[in-house]
């Protein structure tokens, strides 16, 4: 039986379609297996006798020590963006000020906001009164009167 051989440049191939992966994905995840290929395929370049198991092994920790070092990373640089609450409807809402849609009426009524209706609790309220949301739980607003 026939020993299955890599040459550098299958490391490079499989590196590029990590990269077309990375493309048609979100994250930054097979961005570092692509970068752990290229190594890999330098390392076969450089010292062509290497064995494909040594040569799956290099894969394997440069992946996990690219993608790991990306997360820490991350966590002590983390992106700063212009809209930090794009993903977060309801936290947009904080500090607002609405008319209830619906009287709240044993702590539970209705706002409108925009072209939907939200949920909200607080003291008891007639309908129109101008109440302000203070917190967000799940889909429920928390409000209290605006004075």
């Amino acid at each position: 039986m026939t020993e299955l051989v890599f040459v550098f440049w299958h490391w490079w191939v499989i590196a590029l379609v990590l990269l077309v992966v990375e493309i048609l994905t979100p994250g930054f995840f097979f961005l570092w297996m692509a970068v752990s290929g290229f190594i890999t395929g330098a390392l076969v370049w450089l010292v062509p006798s290497i064995s494909l198991n040594s040569q799956l092994f290099v894969f394997s920790i440069m992946s996990i020590v690219t993608i790991s070092a990306w997360k820490f990373y991350v966590k002590k640089h983390p992106i700063e963006t212009d809209h930090p609450l794009l993903n977060q409807r309801g936290a947009q809402y904080i500090g607002r000020v609405f008319s209830l849609y619906e009287p709240i009426v044993n702590g539970q009524g209705k706002i409108k906001v925009d072209d939907s209706i939200w949920k909200v609790r607080g003291k008891d309220c007639d309908i129109n009164t101008k109440v302000k949301v203070i917190a967000v739980r799940s889909t429920v607003f928390d409000v209290e009167k605006v004075q």
